[in-house]
């Protein structure tokens, strides 16, 4: 059943998909998930990149992924449409969340790797009545070509080879998220990060340069440095709904914590804003961490 209403149906693709394709990125393949039928991984370069449940796309497995359902999810009353750019694209899964949650919203994804788009368009198709427009663009050359005050949420879940580009992780790129958001709009980023956590404390510092209101989702352990992770780092002009991101973050099946306010600006300590002549990649993965 979906978490949003009655069961959403979606046929199994027609064609299996094929082995170890050759994309931008490298080689991506298609797998299916041996404890969800009719649900499939994405696989770039022997990474996790996305998981879709093409019978209920509500059903969000990646722990960071349902935490940016939770800021999808609050950005609006519940079922009204939305404008939402999705700057990097993968298996289009969040994309499925808000078409089906949020049936008529107008969606535009920038995707560099169009030979990886066309494989999942073919093999996992969108749900019925999805209004997607991707466009083969890099994400910050894409999200400049958008009109301003265009959109009520920006999602960024950009990574190549593993890291987000460092040209996506500066104050000057956080202005022109600010741009194409209404006043009332909220963005969200995948911070990926381990211990020390320098590279997500300058990212909050970075959105808290530009934006009155930022937050910080993330796992307690991976909070506190002991381990990898993903956080998702949330800012808006207009204050956040704090309590209930908080309420839905505890509630999933692994906790996460939502850090804002004084408990934010001690996170951040003396981290600075990251401007594009000084900026770079997010850290590199351990080796293994994704079971590779």
């Amino acid at each position: 059943m979906s978490r949003r209403g009655g069961p959403v149906r979606r046929a199994a693709p027609e064609v299996l998909p094929p082995g170890p394709v050759p994309v931008l990125g490298g080689t991506a393949e298609l797998l299916g998930d041996a404890d969800r039928d009719d649900s499939w991984v994405l696989m770039v370069e022997r990474t996790p990149q996305s998981h879709v449940d093409l019978v209920d796309p509500t059903h969000l497995e990646f722990e960071y992924v349902r935490r940016m359902g939770h800021v999808l999810d609050l950005a609006a009353d519940p079922g009204r449409p939305l404008d939402v750019v999705h700057l990097g694209g993968g298996a289009l899964t969040l994309a499925r969340y808000v078409a089906v949650t949020r049936p008529g919203s107008r969606q535009r994804v920038v995707e560099l790797d169009e030979p990886l788009t066309e494989l999942v368009r073919t093999h996992l198709p969108l749900p019925r009545g999805a209004r997607v427009r991707v466009r083969a663009a890099d994400a910050r050359a894409g999200l400049a070509a958008l009109h301003d005050a265009s959109a009520d949420v920006v999602v960024t879940d950009v990574f190549a080879g593993a890291r987000t580009p460092a040209h996506l992780t500066s104050v000057e790129f956080a202005a022109d998220v600010a741009r194409v958001l209404r006043p009332d709009g909220v963005t969200c980023a995948n911070v990926a990060d381990g211990p020390p956590l320098r590279f997500a404390r300058a990212q909050v510092a970075t959105l808290r340069a530009v934006f009155d209101h930022v937050c910080l989702l993330a796992e307690p352990g991976t909070l506190r440095g002991r381990r990898f992770g993903n956080l998702v780092a949330v800012a808006s002009r207009r204050e956040l709904p704090v309590a209930a991101l908080t309420r839905r973050c505890a509630a999933d099946p692994m906790p996460s914590r939502v850090v804002d306010d004084v408990d934010l600006a001690r996170f951040v300590g003396d981290a600075r804003p990251v401007t594009d002549i000084a900026a770079e990649p997010s850290p590199a993965p351990p080796d293994g961490v994704f079971g590779s």
